[in-house]
């Protein structure tokens, strides 16, 4: 079994949601019988992550996710890094800071979640985000391989970029167009498409990204089930997908795709319809089951 849950669902600037950041979990059994999963990844830890984490550990059937009250950080197996901007990357600082002195490893293999994501994604990432907070250290300086394990993916080779859970989900990586500098795919972004080997269904799951239906539909046709980010308002050059543009997928998508890193609007009357044109809102800290 395979399942997701979002520890967030708003968008960067939302308050009221927290981050849109996910916890994927692989099973042999499911929560039902398990206690804890046997592996599992967050989808990007942003700025609210970890407060968003802190208050998933007291929700039914994640208890594995606390320690003495806090948060358990060595629970998390490997983090996968969507792309650098802080509502994704924000709580890596704490998360890699925790797990080297709060939990008594000391760098040890076993504390070192691993650190999944495009080569250029995870180069920038410790120059530009992590270096500042996370180099020194008292009497030493450290790199990114002190506090994680680095597993980096090349978006050309020929199989593909990817990874796997349980030797039976695989994740491949594809670029999204999010934000350009002067061109396509010039500023690395990336969604996931995940597959299960033992029946060959499959899910898809944006990240970050402008609407980009023509490149993506032969992935959302196929797939199970969907989650899609969304921004409710439009707003002319936009660096999420609208609302408006994601209402002229077909009726058979729209009706398995889940919207989710939305603002801090939803709720209101004019966007209660939605909940009939799609799967619906992404609950935030609710499993769902992707494969079973």
């Amino acid at each position: 079994m395979l399942t997701i849950t979002f520890l967030g669902v708003g968008s960067a600037f939302a308050k009221r949601n927290f981050h849109s950041n996910a916890l994927i979990e692989a099973w042999t059994n499911g929560p039902h019988t398990q206690k804890a999963p046997d592996d599992n990844l967050l989808i990007d830890f942003g700025s609210t992550g970890p407060l968003a984490l802190h208050h998933l550990k007291n929700v039914a059937g994640f208890e594995y996710l606390s320690s003495q009250g806090r948060i358990c950080y060595p629970a998390i197996k490997r983090v996968f890094v969507s792309h650098q901007h802080a509502d994704h990357v924000g709580g890596l600082e704490e998360l890699a800071l925790a797990n080297r002195f709060l939990h008594n490893s000391h760098g040890g293999e076993n504390a070192r979640p691993q650190l999944i994501g495009d080569t250029r994604v995870l180069q920038s990432l410790w120059e530009q985000s992590l270096k500042g907070g996370l180099r020194a250290m008292e009497g030493d300086t450290a790199t990114m391989t002190d506090y994680f394990s680095i597993l980096e993916l090349e978006r050309n080779t020929p199989n593909g970029a990817g990874f796997q859970l349980l030797d039976r989900y695989g994740f491949s990586i594809f670029p999204t167009d999010h934000l350009c500098i002067q061109q396509r795919h010039d500023w690395p972004s990336f969604g996931l498409h995940i597959t299960d080997s033992a029946n060959g269904d499959t899910a898809f799951f944006s990240g970050d990204t402008k609407f980009d239906y023509e490149t993506y539909s032969p992935m959302l046709q196929a797939a199970k089930v969907n989650f899609h980010d969304v921004q409710l308002r439009d707003q002319p050059n936009p660096v999420h997908a609208l609302l408006s543009e994601l209402r002229t997928m077909p009726e058979e998508i729209r009706q398995k795709t889940y919207l989710y890193h939305y603002d801090d609007t939803w709720d209101q009357p004019e966007y209660a319809v939605v909940q009939e044109e799609f799967a619906g809102f992404v609950l935030p800290q609710k499993r769902y089951v992707i494969f079973d």
